[in-house]
């Protein structure tokens, strides 16, 4: 795991067991994240982050809505994975980024508390995962 991704795990966890941001986190995060921090704090204040939690495994997923007018919504697991284009082209491609925006907005969100949780069965959250 390199420096960049322990740092950001170290301000995570300590953003949730408080469950407030402070200064400090926001001037660390902004470094490690730039501007894509800064739109993932717009997606949470907009409250654009449903965390959808299949029953009863407690199995989950993350739909997030984007910024664009069509406001698409992208699934994606907040820590490794996003179905948006921008991780395949900056994240995994190109390698310039640690996470795109829709992850940060998932883990901002669930560090805060500011997710819209939904509750499906373990059958519904497979076969909206099967459309990825």
């Amino acid at each position: 795991m390199s420096s960049s991704n322990l740092v950001a795990e170290a301000v995570w966890s300590e953003i949730k067991s408080t469950r407030s941001v402070t200064d400090n986190h926001l001037s660390i995060l902004h470094f490690l994240y730039g501007k894509n921090l800064e739109r993932a704090t717009k997606i949470v204040d907009q409250r654009g982050v449903k965390r959808i939690v299949g029953e009863p495994s407690g199995r989950c997923v993350f739909q997030v809505v984007g910024e664009s007018r069509r406001k698409e919504e992208y699934f994606c697991f907040a820590e490794h994975y996003c179905a948006c284009y921008s991780f395949f082209y900056d994240i995994v491609n190109k390698g310039e980024q640690i996470c795109c925006k829709h992850q940060l907005a998932a883990q901002l969100a669930v560090s805060v508390g500011a997710c819209v949780e939904v509750k499906v069965s373990d059958e519904e959250l497979a076969l909206l995962l099967s459309k990825l």
